[in-house]
């Protein structure tokens, strides 16, 4: 075997620190982006933040792009919250014996967001006292908390009409409840279907979440990353990023940059960062406005009209639309919120597969399931349609085939119950 030394040229695409940094760029949002951006200023003396007091723009023919118009954002404000503090707070103030507090508190940290009581496996408090307690929690906090389930706290909500229809129901047929067999309750408590519709009546108006709003977090703020706005019927667009300071060269070091020395290697090194955070934010800046381009031509009738109006889109078509690879467009649209006239979504959304349907026209996933929604809000309450029915709907009226099975996912992830669920009394 002679051993021997050859040279050979190829090409090899590394993934080098600066090129994973500015994949992971691409992906955060307009929120992420400068926490970063300062993150950077603190960690490298060469870069220099200057906060901008007015927005700068960003000229296309069509849509309008700029960028920005200062901080916009929009949120949920949550109604006046419950908090697990106030609530100890509130039986300090109504029970003065320390035992009572003491497992009144107990009790309340062990609540869920939702005010049911979710005791650990090595409780040893006794049922009877559990249910004292239980019933003591009744005088501070919501009608129903502490309830152990659903059950528990429809009757805990029905405690002050011990006689009535509803609580019987709720006692005895709660299974035929849920699975609302009106007759079979009938049948059990020997009464009329007017006198079942009644008491199911009064028991719809009951809270099976009673403390919904406990919640020991702060209020989460929806920041949009892309603003599209409509003007006499046409559609303008803008980076919500003004707001983003602005990245500068801190020109004091300058002098030092092409020293010699250990100092002048440092420095050329941060400069090398600072230049390739530059071209980072340029390059994330123009691959949006190319996508959102392509958007707001592909999906107009969304943006006017809404979810039901969403065109079939791919990634893959996006990219092709543009010249960039499928994975970029999706880094690009991950973690990004975009507000339209019809309302706010996240920006992945706008993409959805194809459905065929008659004529060889495609119709969205997202048209769909807004289709679904429209036939069941508009049912026979008495009769509602089954996934099949629904399925021959669809073929009959808008010439989409989809099966049955389909429907039903498509349900599910809207949380529609089934047919049997959705049927109501008929007296």
């Amino acid at each position: 075997m002679q051993l021997t030394m050859t040279q050979r040229q190829e090409l090899k695409l590394i993934m080098t620190m600066e090129l994973r940094q500015a994949i992971e760029l691409l992906q955060y949002s307009t929120f992420e982006l400068e926490q970063f951006i300062r993150e950077q200023e603190a960690e490298n003396p060469l870069i220099e933040l200057k906060e901008r007091d007015d927005t700068g723009s960003y000229d296309s023919p069509f849509p309008k792009v700029s960028g920005g118009e200062g901080l916009k954002t929009d949120w949920i404000k949550a109604p006046n919250a419950l908090y697990r503090d106030d609530l100890v707070s509130m039986v300090r103030l109504t029970y003065s014996d320390e035992d009572s507090i003491r497992l009144l508190s107990y009790l309340i940290q062990n609540l869920d967001d939702n005010g049911y009581l979710i005791l650990p496996e090595d409780c040893k408090i006794g049922e009877d006292l559990l249910t004292l307690g239980i019933r003591m929690l009744q005088e501070i906090g919501p009608s129903g908390i502490g309830a152990r389930n659903l059950q528990e706290c429809l009757l805990l909500q029905l405690d002050e009409e011990s006689d009535s229809l509803a609580r019987q129901i709720v006692s005895h047929c709660f299974p035929l409840l849920a699975s609302r067999k009106w007759k079979e309750i009938a049948q059990a408590l020997q009464i009329t279907l007017a006198d079942v519709k009644s008491a199911v009546d009064q028991i719809q108006t009951l809270n099976p979440r009673p403390c919904s709003l406990i919640n020991d977090q702060q209020t989460d703020y929806t920041f949009p990353d892309v603003i599209v706005t409509e003007r006499e019927g046409n559609l303008e667009f803008l980076l919500n990023d003004g707001h983003l300071p602005e990245v500068k060269l801190n020109s004091d070091y300058l002098p030092y940059l092409n020293a010699k020395d250990e100092v002048g290697s440092y420095l050329t090194e941060r400069h090398k960062q600072y230049r390739w955070l530059l071209n980072s934010l340029e390059q994330r800046r123009e691959t949006l406005i190319k996508i959102v381009r392509v958007l707001a031509e592909k999906q107009q009738a969304f943006f006017i009209k809404g979810p039901e109006a969403l065109n079939p889109l791919t990634m893959r078509e996006v990219a092709e639309e543009i010249g960039m690879h499928e994975s970029t467009i999706s880094r690009a649209t991950a973690n990004k919120i975009i507000k339209t006239p019809s309302g706010t979504f996240e920006m992945k959304s706008l993409f959805t597969s194809k459905l065929e349907s008659a004529g060889g026209l495609s119709v969205s996933q997202s048209k769909v399931k807004s289709l679904l929604r429209k036939y069941i809000d508009q049912e026979n309450k008495s009769r509602p349609l089954s996934d099949q029915k629904l399925a021959e709907r669809l073929k009959d009226e808008q010439g989409i085939t989809v099966s049955r099975r389909t429907i039903s996912k498509y349900r599910e992830e809207m949380n529609i119950p089934s047919s049997a669920q959705r049927k109501d009394i008929v007296v």
